[in-house]
């Protein structure tokens, strides 16, 4: 059983900087990959990107490439979300989510464990 806690959400600017954490409980964090979401008021759950168990390799949905970067302390059982150059649609909860797989997926289908989302709004 994995626990997650997301923090650092707020309110900024468009083009402000913004860096979320999700710490993990647990002694196995590094046996999951770990992915981030997000849902806007009104839309479905969409992917923002995954890090590898090791954290060796990301991948970003289209549109968070070269804004977004995500990586992982797997010795402080830790998740970031580094985001930039932050837009109005940012705007959204956003959730990390641990899965088991071996296999990288963008679908939260394959993803175990949730945590209770941070909110981050984006203003004009």
């Amino acid at each position: 059983q994995v626990q997650l806690v997301e923090s650092g959400g707020g309110l900024v600017q468009a083009g402000d900087s913004l860096r979320l954490s999700c710490a993990a409980s647990g002694r196995t964090f590094s046996t999951y990959a770990m992915g981030w979401f997000r849902r806007a008021p009104g839309k479905e759950r969409e992917f923002v990107g995954v890090v590898t168990r090791s954290g060796g390799n990301a991948y970003y949905a289209d549109s968070e490439k070269g804004r977004f970067t995500i990586s992982r302390d797997n010795a402080k059982n830790t998740l970031y979300l580094q985001m930039n150059s932050l837009k109005p649609e940012d705007t959204a909860v956003y959730y990390c989510a641990a899965s088991r797989y071996s296999t990288i997926h963008y679908s939260g289908n394959w993803y175990d464990y949730w945590g209770q989302g941070t909110q981050v709004t984006v203003s004009s």
